[in-house]
């Protein structure tokens, strides 16, 4: 009688065990993804997002806008958090911060991301790009979700989204125009760092100095470097004018931007909300891209009634420069791949 109480008493045991752990079975299988989650304007869900420009930049009204558009299309149950400024990270941090969880979305100059996947210094290869039309047409193209959706950012838990354009570069300095290569000779530029600008002055028989954007002003003012190489809002917003006698519209390079996040936060946003935070990105992506073609030709108005020399270079003139720098592919033609050249080629 004993022995089958006990055994009766195990049997519902075991039975009780069973049904609590298919109730766990059954709620670890639900997808986290679904619906919106259960989050609400109260309790929302919140994505950082950090990036080193000012409030009024074309990157800081874009993100201020894409804040906006979440906010009305979740119905306030996702919140994006907007550090404009570098007030998290600044430009040699926000990757890592990014890959570590600590902000949820970043906008750098696409260059900063060679420490993941050296092809990215594909926007410093000189002449790669026609005119905006061509640009606008790689950033939609199935060529540029080759590193926008790489193996190499995968792994570091990174994912990138879109591309938001900034413009061509130009050449100033403060001793003589810049027409011919021979015109370059001798003189220092400040430059982001990276090898392919380094080769690029190098091949114009120039020198080059690393030095960082917001101490770029002071560097052209002391004299530490002659000249630099920006876009018309860049050069214009930063009053370079004031320190820099010539500028060549040399349209040689290109300085962009492109929105990455977190792998794996980005893939938990329930299903509902991903769609409306996508939508609302690609209309603030439309935005970022009209914005910085306006305020291109409005900054490059400025500079031209601001009283220094601009020389609009002839394309005999650009096509000199630009086989001057041959050597930039020679060095680099292998490490950004002839596949994303010539598929950026081919978009003409």
């Amino acid at each position: 009688m004993k022995k089958w109480l006990l055994m009766s008493l195990m049997a519902v045991l075991v039975l009780a065990l069973a049904a609590c752990g298919g109730d766990k079975k059954e709620e670890a299988s639900a997808p986290a993804a679904d619906g919106d989650g259960g989050y609400t304007k109260e309790k929302p869900l919140v994505l950082k997002f950090s990036h080193v420009t000012s409030i009024d930049s074309v990157k800081g009204k874009a993100a201020d806008a894409f804040a906006k558009l979440v906010d009305e299309k979740t119905e306030g149950k996702v919140k994006v958090e907007v550090y404009p400024s570098s007030q998290l990270y600044g430009d040699a941090d926000e990757l890592d911060a990014l890959v570590s969880g600590n902000v949820h979305m970043i906008a750098p100059s696409v260059t900063k991301m060679v420490k993941i996947d050296p092809r990215w210094q594909y926007v410093d290869m000189p002449y790669l790009f026609e005119n905006e039309e061509h640009v606008r047409k790689f950033f939609e193209s199935d060529v540029a979700k080759t590193i926008l959706e790489s193996d190499q950012l995968a792994a570091n838990d990174v994912k990138g989204l879109v591309f938001w354009g900034n413009g061509f570069k130009h050449f100033s300095n403060n001793k003589h125009p810049l027409v011919k290569p021979e015109d370059f000779k001798g003189l220092k530029f400040r430059a982001q760092a990276g090898k392919v600008l380094e080769e690029q002055f190098k091949a114009l028989n120039a020198g080059s100095a690393t030095i960082s954007f917001g101490e770029t002003y002071a560097a052209l003012q002391q004299g530490t470097v002659d000249g630099q190489e920006n876009t018309f809002n860049n050069f214009d917003t930063q009053k370079y004018q004031e320190v820099q006698k010539h500028f060549s519209v040399s349209e040689h390079g290109r300085l962009d931007y492109a929105i990455f996040v977190n792998k794996p936060f980005w893939d938990k946003i329930p299903a509902d909300l991903l769609t409306a935070v996508e939508e609302a990105l690609d209309e603030a992506t439309t935005l970022a891209l009209d914005l910085a073609s306006e305020e291109n030709e409005k900054s490059f108005e400025n500079i031209k009634n601001s009283g220094i020399e601009v020389i609009e270079l002839t394309t005999e003139q650009k096509e000199a420069i630009k086989a001057q720098l041959d050597p930039v592919y020679e060095e680099f033609g292998e490490v950004i791949t002839e596949e994303l050249i010539n598929g950026i080629r081919d978009l003409k």
